[in-house]
């Protein structure tokens, strides 16, 4: 360890106390006499910042919270072990947000376990720290990253569900079906359907998101999208079916006989016993009202 980093002497801020604390700060009845030095966090080594943290950790544990020596040496901590957050902030490097939302999230994490670490129970700070560090960044992936909204018991089960895929994949050598899922994970072949589908809303591409530049396809939107020429009728034919409700009984079944059952005017006329003649002047009839209907309905 540096030598300047064993003198016990009064600690040096990296920022100017308020001015109305600078006598304070240098009075050797200070509750912070006797710390060593604070060089600049950047020249802090791995092994200097532990051996400081305890040290420091020891001071904070003898001092009130709320006083300015107690804010002093808990914001030295932070800084101090800024690298820890910066270590585990590494590890998300792939994702989307940037680096520094993930860093000011971790760091967070630091001073959570800052607050609840106790020395008492003789494990190294970093080892103490860095699982409360990574879970609040995943925390914050796992509330912000997903897409569309979703119960968070729908969220850690996507988790369940990806990594028992992937044991399973592994050992049967091919996908695990749904039932070999739900014996995996002890639920219902319901729940993991459920569990897939909320899978889908962890990302979303956007339909006018452009393809790859070895991609010969257009936008999503053009090759998932095609026109319905029969979505046109869908108006007409419920405009009609209060205009066919008022029709006669025979008027309805000779318009059923002829555009449902596809029967000619001769076969309609054999069917209801009348002439093919009289079966035409009938249709022509109602297909003038359907229309008249129509025409004043728009």
């Amino acid at each position: 360890m540096s030598p300047r980093l064993d003198a016990s002497h009064t600690p040096i801020a990296t920022s100017t106390p308020p001015p109305d604390q600078l006598d304070h700060a240098i009075d050797p009845l200070d509750p912070l006499a006797g710390l060593p030095e604070i060089p600049p966090y950047d020249e802090v080594g791995p092994v200097d910042a532990r051996a400081l943290s305890k040290t420091l950790f020891e001071r904070l544990e003898a001092l009130e919270e709320g006083t300015y020596e107690h804010a002093y040496v808990r914001n030295t901590l932070v800084e101090l072990n800024l690298a820890l957050v910066r270590f585990a902030a590494s590890r998300f490097r792939s994702r989307s947000e940037p680096m520094e939302d993930i860093v000011q999230v971790g760091t967070i994490g630091l001073i959570k376990a800052i607050d609840r670490f106790e020395m008492a129970r003789g494990v190294e700070f970093p080892s103490f720290a860095m699982p409360t560090i990574i879970g609040e960044i995943k925390r914050f992936f796992r509330d912000t990253s997903w897409s569309v909204r979703v119960p968070r018991r729908l969220q850690e089960l996507r988790l369940d569900l990806a990594k028992a895929g992937d044991e399973l994949a592994q050992r049967l050598d091919r996908a695990p079906t749904v039932a070999e899922l739900a014996e995996k994970l002890g639920i219902s072949n319901e729940e993991v359907v459920e569990g897939m589908a909320a899978s889908n809303a962890y990302t979303a591409a956007s339909l006018d998101a452009q393809p790859e530049e070895d991609d010969s396809e257009g936008a999503l939107a053009d090759r998932i999208g095609y026109e319905d020429h029969g979505l046109e009728g869908i108006e007409y034919v419920e405009s009609l079916k209060p205009l066919i409700a008022e029709l006669a009984p025979r008027d309805r079944q000779i318009l059923s006989l002829r555009f449902v059952a596809g029967m000619t005017q001769s076969e309609i006329g054999e069917e209801l016993g009348i002439s093919q003649m009289h079966v035409s002047r009938l249709l022509s009839r109602t297909l003038v009202r359907l229309r008249r209907g129509l025409t004043v309905e728009e």
